[in-house]
């Protein structure tokens, strides 16, 4: 069989390589109502972005972090953003998928509240006390790390598993002594219910929002991925700037008043960064933390859904 000219396999490979990565047809993005890419879909820059080169983008809406990374996992999402705890556990259900990118840290963002009557002043008062929060969430993380602040362990206190709609009603009955909760219910209960902080993740917890692909989405359309991710970065810069507008944009999208989600943007700035070996390592001592207390059942090593691009 006869060879081929070097030129030849050349323009082959690239031809191959140009296949490999050509624009996807559609993107498929997860969003919660209160969340970056919730933003990204009410302005509208993105599909017109994409709309240009025949890009068509699908919104698919998620209650939670969890369900939309396993809706990332099957298939059915590309590309999802969700707080620190969510892909986590979503590495260690065998998800293959990627960090993109994330947010700057936002600690101030998520507390520990008790009622404003409350005898409760520190994290140690909580000893024996029942606490409210959400399973294997970001908030779970910061209620760890502030009870061995405090020199307790998670068995000082009584955890109450509770979505937070059913934890808000739950704290407004007395039903639990105090919440973990982050924005904007952080900000809803503080305004409406008056509820007093008695630890933030400042100095505990960094607390990110990380924006992440399917493995498959990102190694295929490396491009695709690379331009939602300057997108999330323009629709930042103009948040941050913006802030009341996008208060506006958020209440309709959620229902929450305006008044309330400018307080929770007013401590939330947005962003979109390229991971770094610093952001690996925090988001490793939070797998390692949950895998300690039990919530996780298997070490994760977070470096494997580390992007081949950052690889380079």
């Amino acid at each position: 069989m006869p060879r081929l000219p070097r030129l030849t396999i050349l323009l082959l490979l690239a031809l191959s390589a140009s296949a490999a990565a050509k624009a996807p047809e559609t993107v498929n993005i997860g969003y919660q109502k209160a969340n970056i890419f919730a933003l990204l879909k009410y302005r509208g820059t993105l599909d017109e972005t994409f709309k240009k080169q025949g890009i068509a983008v699908r919104w698919v809406e998620f209650p939670a972090g969890p369900q939309m990374l396993e809706g990332l996992n099957v298939g059915s999402i590309d590309l999802a953003a969700t707080g620190d705890a969510p892909p986590a556990f979503a590495q260690a259900a065998k998800a293959d998928l990627v960090y993109l990118g994330h947010s700057p840290a936002n600690p101030k963002t998520e507390a520990i509240v008790v009622p404003e009557s409350s005898a409760i002043k520190t994290v140690a008062d909580l000893k024996g006390k029942r606490v409210g929060l959400n399973k294997g969430s970001d908030v779970n993380y910061l209620l760890v790390k502030a009870l061995e602040e405090a020199g307790l362990t998670y068995k000082d206190i009584t955890p109450v598993y509770l979505p937070p709609a059913d934890a808000r009603a739950a704290f407004q009955r007395g039903a639990i002594d105090a919440w973990v909760i982050w924005d904007p219910y952080l900000a809803e209960v503080e305004t409406n219910a008056r509820a007093r902080q008695i630890r933030n993740a400042e100095g505990l917890v960094p607390h990110y929002t990380f924006y992440l692909a399917s493995r498959k989405f990102a190694e295929a359309a490396p491009d695709a991925a690379k331009q939602v991710l300057g997108e999330l970065g323009k629709l930042s810069d103009w948040a941050n700037a913006h802030q009341q507008d996008a208060a506006g944009i958020l209440s309709a999208s959620t229902g929450l008043d305006k008044g309330i989600w400018q307080k929770a943007i007013a401590r939330s700035p947005y962003g979109a960064e390229r991971m770094t070996p610093a952001v690996y390592d925090q988001q490793q001592a939070l797998a390692d933390t949950f895998t300690g207390i039990g919530l996780l059942p298997v070490k994760v090593d977070v470096r494997s859904a580390t992007w081949s691009l950052d690889k380079q």
